[in-house]
Formats: structure tokens, sequence, C-alpha cells
């Protein structure tokens, strides 16, 4: 039987992200009938990612394919430990899901349905981690969109934790005489995202939700773990 893809996301009180990554999850079964596929949050919501580790049987092998966009603390610290505490199972850990080029597809269509015009340039808007990896990764996803809108600049932000804050970095825009979008860099509906389109001037976009292109980003990065050799009980980071 082929691993068992655990999706993790981070989890919300936003009754929409559970929905939306829910979607998600199905575009990833269509994509691959048979896969045994489920889910696990950080936090905030449920199935816990440890409750769905402990449902699983001795001695399946699973991936966790984290549906976060970038290395901060949950990608490097608690998934890693919540797995070791799953010592019955063979647990292999993907990267996160970005920096990827199937990001800026979904991200680019994103902009394009909430009014998005060539020319426009746009804030990249994330949650924001005090870990410079994760900054580094989000400024990557920033350069490929760009690249892919045609050059305009994007300027990635950030609702918490990290500078510039979205509004500074919209501010910072419109005083070179810019024209200013937000793309919405989270994977699902919450907080963060809500406040981070509140900020817009002009169009903001959804989050990624269950993009096609995600779908076939988390399968992507499953293969790519599954190609890495087992390690033992605490899983290190399969490499983007």
């Amino acid at each position: 039987m082929p691993a068992t893809l655990v999706a993790v996301a981070h989890g919300s009180r936003d009754p929409r992200a559970l929905t939306t990554v829910t979607a998600l999850l199905e575009r990833v079964r269509a994509l691959r009938p048979g896969l045994d596929v489920r889910l696990g949050h950080v936090e905030l919501d449920t199935p816990l990612l440890g409750d769905t580790l402990h449902a699983l049987p001795a001695g399946t092998g699973a991936v966790l394919v984290p549906l976060l966009l970038g290395r901060g603390h949950h990608v490097k610290r608690d998934l890693p430990d919540t797995a070791a505490r799953a010592a019955h199972l063979r647990i292999r850990q993907a990267a996160p899901l970005g920096p990827h080029p199937l990001l800026a597809e979904a991200l680019h269509d994103r902009l394009r349905a909430a009014g998005w015009l060539p020319g426009t340039a746009v804030v990249l808007a994330a949650a924001g981690s005090r870990d410079p990896d994760s900054a580094a990764d989000t400024r990557r996803t920033a350069a490929l969109l760009a690249a892919r809108l045609g050059g305009v600049p994007v300027v990635p932000a950030y609702a918490s934790a990290a500078a510039p804050s979205v509004p500074e970095a919209v501010r910072a825009l419109a005083a070179r005489s810019h024209e200013v979008a937000v793309a919405s860099y989270f994977t699902a509906p919450g907080r963060f995202a809500t406040q981070s389109a509140a900020a817009a001037p002009g169009p903001a976009a959804a989050p990624l939700g269950d993009h096609p292109a995600l779908a076939r980003l988390v399968l992507a990065r499953y293969d790519l773990a599954l190609r890495q050799p087992y390690r033992g009980p605490r899983p290190e980071l399969v490499p983007a």
C-alpha cells in the first residue's frame, strides 16, 4: 500500500478554513485515486495532527505534507515533535508548499479573479514568522510572482511577527504612485487573511484555497518525500 498522505493544516477558528482545506484534499484525492489522504491540524481545529497519526495502524508509512508556506516554527519543530510521538508509524516529512512556481500560478489566478490589471503593483500578504528561513521563502515566492506578472513590483508583507506589515507595504507602494493590489498568501480564510484584505486600496485576492495548482503541489511534495530514505521516528525535513 502506498504511504498515507497526511496533510497538515494550521487550523483556524474561522469555519471557512476547514471547508476550504477539505475541498483542497478532495482535489488531491481526485488526482490520485486510491491514495489514503487524511487531515491533521497543528492547533485550533480538529482533528489535531496527533490524533490523526494515532488513528493509523501500526507499521503504516505516512508522509506529512504541511499545508504551510514556509520553513517556520511549525514546520521545523512542531511537526517533527508530533511525529516522534507516533513511533508506531514510519513517517517522512515533506517540505512546506512554498516557495514553488505552482504557488505563483495560483496567486496570479486569484489576483486576476479579483480584478488585478497588468502593471498594478502587488503586496504579497503572508502570516509572518520570526524565523529568517520563513521570510526568505516568502521573498522567493514574491520574486516568482513578480516574474509571472511581468516584472511589476511585488512586496512581501506580514500580518504578524515580521515587518513590514501589510498596511505599511501598501502605503509605501502608493507613495511611489503605484496602484496596489493585495495577494493573499494564505492557504485558507482566517483572521490574518481577512485583516490583510482589508488593507487593500484596490483588488484583494482570495486565499489560495482549493486552486488546482495547490492540489498538484501537495502531490509533488508527497512524491518527493517518498523518494527520500526513512531515517527513524523523528523525521527530517525534506529539501524542496
